[in-house]
């Protein structure tokens, strides 16, 4: 077993890739031309979103949307640079929420959290180590 890709069930797939490439720096590796469907290119593991609709129909049951919750949902994207305050500073500019601003913790990480428009939670840090 190995972790292949992390789906996020977003309103409108093209916006949340549009978001992440300004934002953060990601390039787009497609975008289905139903546009239900894309992927960032992340490296050997994909961060992908899919449309509301093609969740609902593949889970068979209706589930919380980020975007409809007051507070983050219980997980997170995290995303790797080695300036967190920078890349907060492109990603608020880009119409992020700074959530957390960037503190290092005991092990030496700095770490701060932003929300993205379409409700995704991520955390920008430094590598550990």
């Amino acid at each position: 077993m190995r972790f292949g890709y992390t789906i996020v069930y977003v309103a409108d797939p093209a916006r949340s890739l549009d978001f992440f490439e300004r934002a953060f720096g990601l390039a787009r590796r497609f975008l289905h031309e139903s546009g239900d469907y894309g992927e960032l290119e992340t490296g050997s593991t994909a961060l992908a979103f899919a449309r509301h609709a093609v969740a609902r129909d593949n889970l068979g049951v209706d589930y919380l949307a980020a975007d409809t919750s007051m507070r983050p949902l219980g997980m997170e994207i995290g995303l790797l640079t080695d300036d967190v305050a920078a890349a907060c500073e492109r990603a608020v500019g880009a119409g992020a929420t700074l959530l957390k601003a960037p503190s290092v913790k005991p092990w030496g990480q700095t770490v701060a959290y932003l929300r993205c428009p379409d409700g995704t939670l991520v955390e920008v840090c430094t590598p550990i180590g």
